[in-house]
């Protein structure tokens, strides 16, 4: 067979179209020692673009906590892998689909759904929560109604189909997100320990089998297009967004967990972002081995496919896996039965190289090695964020306290979401204990007692103000959300979305923010299990704020007496745990009211953190309290109002004599690691809280339809009736 071959060197414009530098293509040249052909130019281009190769971040990535007893596999799968005791692992992972959801929002958000949902069962596991993190522009600004209209049919369009619940989940508004969303998915998954897999490949001469859905020519350079920022004719770039079919998506589930019943697969790998290209890739890289592929029995659902499309498609619903050559009839036939394409398209070899077959010649021949190992890694110039000083907030005469509570309930960022979580199953395999209530949910594990605690969670006002301590709030805002649902954090997967890191402050926010979660992570004993990156999310030189969402995951041992994040009885004495401090900083009070966005974040410290989530864990276990929530956004008095909603059991509420904070301060600060809850039994509370130094402060009681605060009184049934008309779409 003979080799295709062109016979000049690739002009400018071509390699730059491909994403690469001229520094890159050099590189490209000493590797293979000629020049590439067209489909092996595209191959370097997607492998070392910064959505597959991480060519900007791996340097720092590498801080992060990743190791804790209870962790089976970290960072560099498909998706992270924790054991919940027994015989049980919990295997999950957060992406983001963020350039394809603003250019077409329903695919771009449903194929960022199917996505997630393939990492994790890919690994051996069935599904049993997705979760979303979004992220839009202005709320009036003219493309939002439509960016989260079709975002959000997206996520329940495919979600609902592939039938798998839909539990938890923030979403933000911010004028920085005006052209760039930020549509981030996360999948958790159960399997048995004894049934995991991973994708390295091994055993030479053994088969590589396609298997699902046939190739067609969307998606091309997919990974390439969410590696650069967007400017003039952006959504032009239409063609490179997938398109998804969830009834596909769920036979494949089926399938492939069938066939892993049966000692069958030696290595599998989903074809994500750069398709064929980088699942083969992956796969004979891990193992050390070599891999060819016959093109001509790739199944294609369109005609003349050229070899360079047929390796860079990001069709949908595809997998790649290595089976033992005495299963492959076994492989057909489960496939088969759940009408999907199952074809041996190529086989393991001892050459370390990637080589490419169609129509009789070789397309392609690359050493697999050096794709990885050589691509690119970049120590890019940062420079130290500016922290602004600490918004010292002076009281005035002219704060009416119940019109700024108002304003912040129904700010965008708090009003309810009714509107978007409804289009989505919450309940579907009949596991679900608690979904999107405060943003978190509750499934259990199936065939067990046990539970997982499931949310996502970051602050971007925060991580703008200070990158450090902005993502350890974010570390330490989920910690606080699986403990408020009874459960012991774990782990977390984090998907850091940032603007160009070639921007010296830009790299500098990325910089620091990992730095941040990586001391949030290891002082909590929460480790990062997973993970993805999302740069360059900027549109004309104008970035994002920046936001590292992170996704948590805990475990509750017995189901019996779930915890409620809201007031449902009267006359319960209301407790506030920990100390209030005048930080009003980039909090809601001042961006809401205000009209002023200015000053540090508050502070945090980690070990109160643990200790006062240990304490909350303790009271909720021993039953002293079932109804309890963290405090965040808006500060004591926006928590209280959220937790007297679903039932109408509101409050009545005052300062305390002994602090000498203002009103305005006590009731909307956003200091850090506070609770506040109900409870029958407050002089048992208070005494265990003092044997463990930690502040408690009684507050006052709960009271049906009634929400009354500094001798104040605002209707409760008034203002939930504004706080469920907001978003509206």
């Amino acid at each position: 067979m003979k080799q295709v071959q062109e016979q000049q060197m690739h002009s400018k414009e071509v390699i730059e179209s491909h994403g690469l530098t001229a520094e890159e293509y050099d590189k490209i040249l000493t590797i293979l020692g000629r020049e590439p052909n067209l489909t092996e130019l595209g191959i370097f281009s997607v492998m070392w673009s910064e959505h597959c190769s991480y060519k900007s971040t791996r340097l720092h990535l590498a801080k992060l906590h990743t190791k804790e007893d209870w962790v089976i596999c970290g960072p560099g799968e498909n998706a992270g892998i924790i054991d919940a005791g027994d015989d049980d692992a919990i295997i999950f992972k957060m992406e983001s689909h963020n350039h394809p959801s603003y250019i077409e929002p329903y695919q771009g958000a449903a194929t960022g759904v199917g996505g997630i949902l393939r990492d994790v069962f890919t690994m051996g596991a069935r599904p049993i929560a997705v979760l979303d993190s979004l992220r839009f522009g202005e709320i009036n600004h003219p493309k939002t109604k439509h960016l989260i209209s079709g975002v959000t049919a997206g996520i329940g369009g495919y979600g609902n189909c592939v039938g798998v619940p839909n539990l938890a989940g923030d979403t933000l508004f911010d004028k920085s997100y005006n052209g760039n969303i930020l549509v981030n998915a996360m999948c958790v998954g159960h399997a048995k320990k004894d049934k995991i897999f991973y994708s390295a490949a091994s055993n030479l001469d053994s088969k590589v089998m396609y298997v699902g859905a046939k190739t067609g020519r969307d998606g091309i350079h997919g990974a390439t297009m969410a590696s650069q920022e967007f400017g003039e004719g952006s959504e032009e770039k239409r063609p490179t967004v997938q398109v998804g079919d969830p009834f596909k998506e769920k036979l494949l589930i089926e399938a492939c967990l069938e066939l892993m019943q049966e000692d069958a697969i030696i290595a599998i790998q989903d074809m994500g972002a750069a398709g064929l290209t980088s699942s083969s890739l992956e796969m004979s890289g891990k193992g050390g081995v070599g891999i060819e592929i016959d093109l001509d029995k790739v199944p294609q659902r369109e005609t003349g496919m050229t070899a360079y499309e047929i390796m860079l498609s990001e069709s949908q619903e595809r997998m790649l896996m290595v089976i033992k050559p005495e299963k492959e009839d076994l492989a057909k036939k489960i496939f088969s039965k759940w009408d999907l394409d199952c074809v041996t398209i190529g086989s393991i070899t001892d050459t370390e190289h990637l080589v490419l077959k169609q129509h009789g010649e070789i397309q392609a021949d690359i050493p697999v090695a050096p794709l990885s190992e050589e691509a690119p890694k970049y120590d890019r110039p940062w420079s130290e964020p500016i922290i602004p000083e600490k918004f010292n907030y002076e009281e005035t005469s002219d704060v009416s306290l119940t019109d700024a509570l108002e304003k912040i309930i129904t700010c965008p960022d708090v009003a309810s979401k009714k509107d978007i979580y409804e289009q989505y199953d919450c309940g579907v395999m009949n596991d679900t204990v608690k979904a999107h209530e405060i943003g978190s949910g509750i499934v259990r594990i199936n065939d067990t007692e046990k539970a997982l605690a499931v949310t996502s969670d970051c602050t971007p006002r925060y991580v703008y103000a200070n990158p450090f301590i902005g993502a350890q709030h974010a570390v330490a805002e989920t910690y606080r959300n699986l403990v408020v649902l009874g459960a012991k954090p774990l782990a977390i997967t984090n998907c850091l979305n940032f603007g160009n890191p070639e921007r010296p402050e830009i790299m500098g926010q990325i910089v620091k923010s990992v730095e941040g979660i990586a001391s949030a992570s290891k002082e909590l004993s929460y480790p990062v299990v997973s993970g993805n990156v999302s740069l360059y999310n900027e549109t004309n030189g104008e970035a994002i704020q920046p936001c590292p969402n992170i996704g948590g995951v805990g475990l509750i041992d017995n189901l019996e007496n779930p915890v409620k994040n809201h007031f449902d009885q009267e006359n319960l004495d209301i407790l506030l745990i920990g100390e209030t401090k005048n930080e009003l900083g980039a909090s809601l009070f001042q961006r809401e009211y205000l009209r002023t966005e200015s000053g540090d974040c508050p502070e945090l410290n980690l070990a109160e953190e643990r200790n006062k989530a240990e304490f909350i864990l303790k009271l909720i276990n021993s039953g002293l309290t079932n109804n309890v929530n963290d405090i965040s956004d808006g500060g004591l008095i926006t928590t209280l109002t959220k937790m007297s909603f679903p039932a109408e059991i509101g409050f009545e509420i005052n300062k305390p004599n002994e602090t000498n904070l203002s009103d305005t301060s006590f009731y909307f600060s956003e200091t850090s690691g506070r609770y506040v809850l109900a409870t029958s039994n407050s002089a048992e509370v208070t005494r265990l809280a003092k044997e463990q130094n930690i502040e408690v402060q009684q507050l006052g009681t709960t009271k049906a339809n009634k929400i009354s605060f500094a001798n104040q009184e605002i209707s409760l049934k008034n203002l939930k009736n504004k706080f469920e008309s907001i978003i509206n779409f």
